[in-house]
Formats: structure tokens, C-alpha cells, sequence
């Protein structure tokens, strides 16, 4: 079966973004030593899964061609298929994606039960707390920057109970962040 992970930028606080959704504390330019272990992380995949709300700014982003980004990034963005969890969509307004909707952990169980390689979701508030809460992922990959905001959307919201987790890795970049490489610990 197909493995799920989450990607996600996070302040040292615990923030995926400010109050009204400011990512302007990410860290960049990015040195070659994140984009290189990001590289890795996206190798084994082709499907990223979005909630609405994010792949609405997302999707065009990554097709306008983001400035200081790699055309091979670029490229990869766009190209890999995704899909979108949306219960108040029912037909996809972008290229190269699809809409599911429905209960979630039906969705996904099923998304993980075709054949292929890994699947990512890339932050978003709802869904990956949804996801967290669910137990659905079998990675969780938190790129910590090296900044406090206070207050904002939390990366661990209404999860419902405590989360288990096992540290499999944390490797430090020259750039300040710090990527914490997780999986849920199964009972």
C-alpha cells in the first residue's frame, strides 16, 4: 500500500501560518542541503492531496511559475496529479486535478488502495489536522523555521485526543530549519 505523508512549514511554536494566513515568516532563499533532502521526499511521489482552501492559491502558484523556484520543481508541481478534498466542490476548475469528497478516511483508505507511489499533502489547517486527528498518514514531515509568531493556525488543531508519535529523524539545514520526520505510533 501506498504510503501518505504531510509536508508542512511550522514555527518553532507550532504555527503552519499567522492569524490571517501570513506565511511571512517562512525561511528563505532555501541552501541546497533542504532542497536536496526535500528532492528525496517527493521522489517516491505521484499524488499530492489538497484541501480546497489551499489548492486555491496553490495550484495557480505553482502554475504561474513561481519566482526563485527551479523549473524542475515547477515542473514537478504541475505535473503531478493531485487531488483536492472538498465537500463543497464537485468538479475540479484546475488542470491536472481532481475533486473527492465524501467521508474522509473512506477517501483517502481508497486513494491509498490504488496502485502507484506515495502520496504527499502539503499543509493546509483543516485537512491536516482532519488527517492527524484520523490517523490517516504514515509520515508527518515538519519543517520547523527558526521563528516564534504567537498566534495563528495551529498545526496540531482539534485533534480530539492525543497523538502518538515516533521520532525517525531530525536533520538541521544550514538555512535555520530544522525538518522533524515522524510516524504515528500504531497501537
Amino acid at each position: 500500500m501506498r504510503k501518505f505523508k504531510l509536508q508542512v512549514q511550522t514555527t518553532v511554536d507550532g504555527y503552519m501560518a499567522g492569524p490571517n494566513g501570513e506565511m511571512d515568516w517562512t525561511t528563505f532563499p532555501w541552501t541546497d542541503d533542504i532542497s536536496s533532502y526535500v528532492d528525496a521526499l517527493s521522489a517516491p511521489v505521484d499524488c499530492i492531496v489538497l484541501g480546497r482552501k489551499l489548492a486555491e492559491g496553490f495550484i495557480p502558484a505553482w502554475a504561474s511559475g513561481p519566482e526563485g523556484e527551479t523549473q524542475e520543481s515547477i515542473d514537478w508541481m504541475n505535473n503531478t496529479p493531485k487531488v483536492v478534498i472538498s465537500n463543497s466542490l464537485t468538479e475540479s476548475p484546475w488542470a491536472n486535478a481532481v475533486v473527492a469528497g465524501g467521508d474522509l478516511a473512506e477517501t483517502v483508505n481508497r486513494l491509498k488502495a490504488r496502485p502507484g507511489g506515495d502520496m504527499i499533502a502539503y499543509g493546509g489547517g483543516t485537512l491536516g489536522s482532519d488527517l492527524i486527528a484520523k490517523g490517516l498518514l504514515d509520515e508527518l514531515h515538519l519543517f520547523v523555521n527558526p521563528t516564534a509568531i504567537g498566534a495563528g493556525m495551529p498545526v496540531f488543531a482539534d485533534l480530539g485526543t492525543h497523538q502518538r508519535l515516533r521520532l525517525v529523524g531530525a536533520h538541521p539545514f544550514d538555512c535555520g530549519i530544522t525538518a522533524l520526520h515522524y510516524e504515528p505510533k500504531r497501537s
